[in-house]
């Protein structure tokens, strides 16, 4: 299978959710920065389009996810969160918040590692998208808040067990019982984050980490369907591990010696 992934744009300067594919590597970019990119309806929409994208295109070996302006994501788009509160048993406010929360399901299930970039805040049902990602790549004095406890509503979306496989009992009960929040530099601390940079530094350390897995997409999605089936959640035994990764450790292996015969005797 070729690796060379084809370059196509599917983004459009007045979408709030633009969207390209590049080398390799799927960006999603909310965009929406008036409104600290808030999730609309449409936005959640947009995003769901953009994974069953990156799940048909087997080219793709990795997904970045970003935003546009200086705010990550500011939460869900407040006219939801009003409608629901007005009527939170309506089977429309059921309906308009679960929109939002499957869209970060569908980017915490890609087949690709994804990488998220947060600038500036993430807070509430915009921290539950930066939790949705595999790897967090964020700013040193960026606040990633819990939120749902200032705005008198429990969480939702999954948000604590989405904070409980990343940070723990503790933290998770800190964010999201008594209101605390983390900078960049505390959140690689407690591991909700991967590493805080300066946002000069963002893209280069992005580029790191999306090159290797674009290069080669077929052992990448295998190697994130591994991940996914023995880390969870919920995550599975050792014993387990092992016959998971059994298989295709030797796919991957037999099409390394299939590499080498086609190379023939002293080729590198």
């Amino acid at each position: 299978m070729s690796t060379d992934a084809p370059n196509h744009e599917v983004s459009d300067a007045g979408d709030a959710v633009l969207t390209s594919f590049d080398g390799g590597v799927g960006r999603l970019t909310l965009n929406n920065p008036r409104r600290k990119n808030a999730i609309t309806l449409e936005m959640a929409a947009a995003i769901e389009r953009f994974c069953d994208e990156v799940d048909a295109d087997e080219t793709i070996g990795a997904v970045v996810v970003d935003a546009a302006g200086s705010y990550f994501c500011s939460g869900a788009d407040t006219r939801i969160l009003a409608g629901a509160s007005a009527d939170p048993a309506a089977p429309e406010s059921v309906k308009q918040l679960s929109a939002v929360y499957a869209a970060f399901v569908r980017v915490g299930s890609l087949p690709v590692p994804t990488i998220g970039v947060v600038v500036g805040g993430a807070v509430g049902a915009g921290l539950n998208l930066a939790l949705a990602v595999d790897l967090l790549v964020t700013t040193p004095d960026a606040v990633l808040d819990s939120g749902f406890l200032a705005r008198g509503i429990h969480p939702g979306g999954g948000h604590l067990t989405l904070l409980n496989r990343v940070v723990g009992r503790a933290n998770t009960i800190a964010l999201a019982a008594c209101g605390q929040s983390l900078t960049g530099d505390e959140a690689v601390v407690r591991g909700l984050a991967y590493t805080a940079a300066p946002a000069e530094e963002i893209p280069a350390i992005v580029d790191g980490l999306t090159g290797p897995a674009a290069r080669d997409p077929e052992l990448t999605r295998k190697v994130m369907s591994s991940v996914r089936l023995e880390l969870g959640p919920p995550a599975v035994t050792w014993d387990s591990a092992i016959e998971i990764e059994r298989g295709t450790q030797m796919w991957s292996m037999a099409r390394k010696g299939q590499n080498w015969s086609s190379r023939g005797p002293g080729r590198s």
